[in-house]
Formats: structure tokens, C-alpha cells, sequence
């Protein structure tokens, strides 16, 4: 039955999706996709000058950057990796494998975000020229070294919990050579509060550490309290899970938030002033 409505799906799966339908109900997930599909615009549907711009020039953009190789050639690696890991997982965890000790392959092919979502990160860096930037789920760091090579001269701070990940990501960015990454490990509850005292303002956010509710708010509202006029914020799988469609739901609901864009996978949040509350649901 799931053959029906996978072939539409799969042209939209790259690396890593097809672990992120693994993860879920399949029958809720399927629906969860086609009421996507059902309510999604394009930039002909869509009214609001910037979200129009946004559509144009970097979610619907297909150009390519030489450093999108080296990332992917890092990716492919890491997918023949066999090295094995100890995990110290704090947030909703894996429905694919609990096991405590994985491989470096595993977690890249059921983890890493897919390159389409990269290149999306990468381009709305390059658009946005956050100078500071945070990111809530570093893993073996394949989307970290996305947001990291659009914005060298910025500083990424990214927060990891398991610390044998961590040691991984941290090798990955010393091969790529890059030196704007700053890696803190630990349970977010314990280490989020004191990092973001080191900082004087969000730019940009990546949420992709914690896949329930109650934490994912939590992470946001402290996030909340350094956004300016032009900071953004992503959030990974919104539509997870139903707890992940609650807290998405409540954080379009927010008053500090104008416009969101639903890409199924991620989220996008922007805090403009000038523009008025509007939700998007956007085809990707």
C-alpha cells in the first residue's frame, strides 16, 4: 500500500530521509506528507513580497558551490565509515537503533540532514550574513560544516551531547579546515543556558537536537531572549512526530514570531517587525 503514496515522496528523500521515515509511524507519516502536499504553495501562490524574494533566491536556487563537494565527498566517507561509537542520546532518541554503540556509518545514514537541506542552510546564511550563529545538534556535523563554509568570517557554535560524537564532528571540521566552529558538549539543559550568556546576540538558530516538545520550546524561548529584527531560526522535523507538530504549532503561535515558512522537514521562523503575522506552507 505504501508504494501509492511513496513515489512522489521519494523524489523529495535524499541521504538521510529515508532513515527519518524509518523513525516514524509510517501510515501517520504518509498522511502527515500528503496533507503537506494537499496545502502547499508555490511562488505563484505565494502573496508576501518577501516570502516571494525568499522563494526565488535561495529555497528555490539551484546554484552550486565547489564546497558542496567536499562536504558530500566528507558524507560519503563517513557512510563507509565502520568505526564504532559510544552514544549519549538526551533527547527523543532512535526508533531505527538504541543500541548505546553504533557505527559512524549508521549514524550518518540514519542522522545527517540530506543534502538538500545543507544546501538550503548554506544559501540562507549566505543571504541572511548572520555573525553569530547556534546550532542545537552538532552530530558527526555534516549540516554544522554547511552553515560553518557559508559564513567564515562568523562564529557557529554548535552543541553536541555525546561526547564521542562530538570528538568525530570536531575531527571533520579540522579536515575542511575550519576554524569558525566552536564545539560545546553536554546535556543542552545544563550547557544552553550558560552558552547563551556568552553571547550578545542570535543571528541564527538550527534546532535539530531534541525531538520533543517540552525541550524544543524550552531550547526556543531561552533562544528567544537574544533574537533581533532580522535573526532566523530552523527547526528540524516539525513533523516528526505529533509532539513536534504541538510545539511547532505554538511556536508559530508566538508573538515575537511574523512569518513561517513550513517546508515539511524544517521550519523556518523570522521575528520582522516590518512585515505582518503570516504562516506559509511552501512546496520543497
Amino acid at each position: 500500500m505504501y508504494s501509492i503514496f511513496l513515489s512522489p515522496l521519494c523524489g523529495e528523500l535524499e541521504w538521510g530521509c529515508f532513515s527519518y521515515f524509518r523513525c516514524v509511524n509510517k501510515i501517520r507519516f504518509v498522511f502527515r506528507y500528503l496533507r503537506y502536499l494537499l496545502k502547499a504553495r508555490t511562488r505563484h501562490g505565494t502573496h508576501s513580497p518577501f516570502v516571494y524574494n525568499l522563494l526565488e533566491e535561495v529555497i528555490y536556487d539551484t546554484s552550486h558551490f565547489y564546497v558542496f563537494d567536499e562536504i558530500e565527498s566528507l558524507r560519503e566517507k563517513l557512510l563507509r565509515d565502520e568505526r564504532t561509537i559510544n552514544i549519549k542520546d538526551y533527547g527523543a532518541g532512535s526508533t531505527i537503533n538504541s543500541s548505546p554503540t553504533r557505527k559512524l556509518k549508521d549514524i550518518a545514514g540514519n542522522s545527517a540532514k540530506a543534502q538538500k537541506y545543507g544546501q538550503l542552510m548554506f544559501r540562507l546564511i549566505q543571504k541572511f550574513k548572520p555573525q553569530t550563529l547556534l546550532e542545537l545538534g552538532t552530530s558527526l556535523g555534516i549540516s554544522t560544516v554547511y552553515q560553518a563554509s557559508a559564513a567564515p568570517k562568523s562564529k557557529l557554535i554548535t552543541m553536541e551531547g555525546c561526547p564521542e560524537t562530538a570528538s568525530v564532528a570536531k575531527q571533520n571540521f579540522e579536515k575542511l579546515k575550519l576554524n569558525n566552529v566552536e564545539i560545546v558538549v553536554g546535556n543542552f539543559d545544563e550547557t544552553l543556558s550558560s552558552t547563551l550568556n556568552t553571547i550578545t546576540k542570535l543571528d541564527y538558530v538550527f534546532f535539530d537536537g531534541n525531538h520533543r516538545k517540552a525541550p524544543t520550546l524550552d531550547y526556543f524561548k531561552q533562544c528567544l531572549t537574544k533574537i533581533n529584527n532580522d535573526s532566523v531560526f530552523i527547526f528540524d522535523d516539525i513533523h516528526w512526530s505529533n509532539e513536534m507538530e504541538e510545539a511547532w504549532e505554538e511556536i508559530k503561535a508566538n508573538p515575537s514570531v511574523t512569518v513561517t515558512i513550513d517546508l515539511f522537514f524544517v521550519g523556518l521562523v523570522f521575528f520582522r517587525k516590518e512585515q505582518k503575522k503570516q504562516d506559509f506552507i511552501i512546496r520543497f
